[in-house]
């Protein structure tokens, strides 16, 4: 028996060799690059500077400290902080012990955050200091969640609140934990995170993402954008974003590149960080552009340095986007996709961006894209569908929803929700959305989950209609329109001022519109397109 035993124990460890030498893991982006480029600038965040080395070494160690306190692989550990060198430290950790990170959309409130907690069966929650506040309300409804590490964030002082949880400091722990790279042996195909996106219902669905798929992805954005180790990204979109995290920070490590950690978008701040830290790249929403451009500073600081200028969401406005070219004097790139994609999925390149205004661009290295109708035949060029998606970077599935897992992978092809059509030349355009999901200023909004809350708020409405109307600065406006019931009349703003009450602000409509009837087909069903066309001029300059 003993001998029997002994001979399993090495097979394990066989088993375990083989994997850390052949394996797909994200962590292990950061530990190659880290031994290419120890001394080389990784992280820059505010005062603190990280080579790739100590941030290795921040990443090791509390990777250590999690697998001390008993986290391992398949358990999650929830991440709610800002763009800070913790929140990067804890994603990598996570990744090389094979805990599945959550991270927490700071726009949320606290029920939401109460829920994305429960359903995924987080154990831990790294918090930074000035949001623990904020969590405890969530944390409250949350018992899974044992154990609250308190990363330093923007204040040293927090309440004592939750007793009956385990309290920890992450610097403390850092700083007590080894420094040893951590051998666990993780498959290619184990989930790296849980990124909790809106669907076409009022709960958000967990998707699940792989180590391959992340890492499939970063590479091709690397290749595509031409990241390397002398680029500098100046990184002001939400870590908690795939857009950012995967779409930008995951490709830098890969490379060596720098990244410039910021907390939110500032106008004056980006342009002076360009110039002080020279960055070559940065990315951003339409409307961040608008208000660069629009910023005197614009004409005052040297933005020689800059190469490539990345936007998403929305196609840039031809008029923007030429004054953008032309005042930055760098190339322009739009990336699409979405969360499921992890995320990128073609990219609208510099060479086409006056050329084909308006589209969305041409497949990403590794990404299979093709158009079908509703009996999942593809379309030939010219010919509007669903844009469907085949590519190892794609989601495992849905956390805990094998239906809608089905729906998404049916005939084959991941199913986007979106509509388009590829044109002559092979340039993707997207015309509209099969789900109602509002893009607005970077959030993904479920239109049904704004209805709910209308009718949650208001007694005396007889129906709600939610749709995007284009909008300036946040690409998508969230527009309602109600129609109340007979005899009752409807306070537009109390409705507004309500649904804040009910879910994020981001969420809540822009403009409440009060209505005698809604536009719907024979059949009753409400035709939201011709909402988006009647009112499609309603934020235009002229009626702001």
């Amino acid at each position: 028996m003993a001998r029997s035993n002994r001979l399993r124990g090495m097979a394990v460890r066989v088993d375990l060799e083989v994997n850390l030498i052949q394996r797909v893991n994200v962590g292990d982006s950061l530990t190659r690059t880290a031994w290419r480029y120890p001394d080389k600038l990784a992280i820059v965040d505010g005062d603190r500077r990280f080579s790739y080395s100590q941030m290795l070494d921040n990443a090791n160690r509390f990777a250590n400290a999690m697998t001390s306190l008993g986290y391992g692989k398949g358990d999650a550990v929830a991440l709610m902080s800002g763009n800070s060198a913790e929140f990067l430290f804890t994603y990598f950790a996570c990744a090389k012990i094979g805990v599945i990170c959550v991270p927490i959309n700071l726009g949320w409130k606290a029920s939401e955050v109460a829920y994305v907690l429960s359903h995924s069966e987080s154990r831990a929650l790294v918090v930074e200091s000035q949001l623990v506040g904020v969590a405890a309300a969530s944390l409250e409804e949350s018992m899974g969640v044992r154990d609250i590490i308190v990363a330093r964030g923007l204040s040293d002082d927090y309440p004592q609140a939750l007793r009956d949880r385990n309290w920890y400091r992450f610097d403390e722990l850092v700083a007590a934990a080894s420094d040893v790279e951590p051998e666990v042996e993780i498959e290619d195909r184990a989930p790296i995170s849980y990124l909790y996106t809106s669907g076409t219902t009022s709960a958000p669905k967990g998707v699940v993402s792989s180590h391959l798929a992340v890492y499939l992805e970063s590479m091709g954005v690397a290749l595509e954008d031409k990241f390397s180790h002398n680029d500098s990204v100046g990184a002001m979109m939400p870590l908690f974003h795939t857009a950012q995290l995967n779409g930008q920070c995951t490709a830098a490590v890969i490379v060596g590149a720098t990244m410039v950690l910021m907390r939110g978008f500032d106008s004056s701040a980006l342009l002076r960080a360009i110039e002080a830290e020279s960055l070559t790249m940065i990315f951003g929403l339409p409307f961040m552009f608008r208000e660069i451009l629009d910023n005197p500073l614009v004409d005052e600081v040297d933005l020689s340095s800059l190469r490539l200028a990345i936007y998403a969401m929305a196609p840039m406005p031809d008029a923007l986007l030429r004054k953008a070219i032309e005042v930055l004097d760098c190339d322009f790139t739009l990336g699409f996709g979405q969360t499921e994609m992890n995320p990128v999925t073609t990219v609208f390149r510099p060479e086409h961006q006056l050329s084909h205004a308006g589209a969305v661009g041409t497949p990403e290295v590794n990404v299979q894209v093709g158009i079908m109708d509703e009996n999942g035949e593809l379309l030939p060029q010219g010919q509007a569908g669903e844009i469907v998606y085949r590519s190892p970077q794609t989601m495992t599935g849905y956390l805990k929803n094998p239906e809608a897992t089905t729906e998404a992978f049916r005939f084959g092809w991941f199913h986007s929700g979106d509509a388009g059509y590829f044109d002559k030349d092979g340039v993707l355009w997207f015309e509209d959305r099969f789900k109602d999901v509002i893009k607005t200023g970077g959030e993904n909004v479920s239109s049904i989950e704004v209805e709910k809350a209308i009718y949650a708020v208001e007694a005396d409405v007889a129906e709600a209609v939610v749709v995007g109307l284009p909008h300036p600065r946040w690409g998508e406006a969230i527009t309602a329109f109600v129609v109340p019931k007979p005899g009752a009349s409807l306070d537009a703003e109390a409705i507004l001022e309500g649904v804040k009450e009910v879910i994020g602000s981001f969420k809540a409509p822009k403009v409440v519109q009060v209505v005698d009837a809604l536009p719907k087909t024979s059949t009753g069903k409400v035709q939201k397109n011709l909402l988006r066309s009647s009112h499609g001029d309603l934020y235009t300059p002229q009626n702001p």
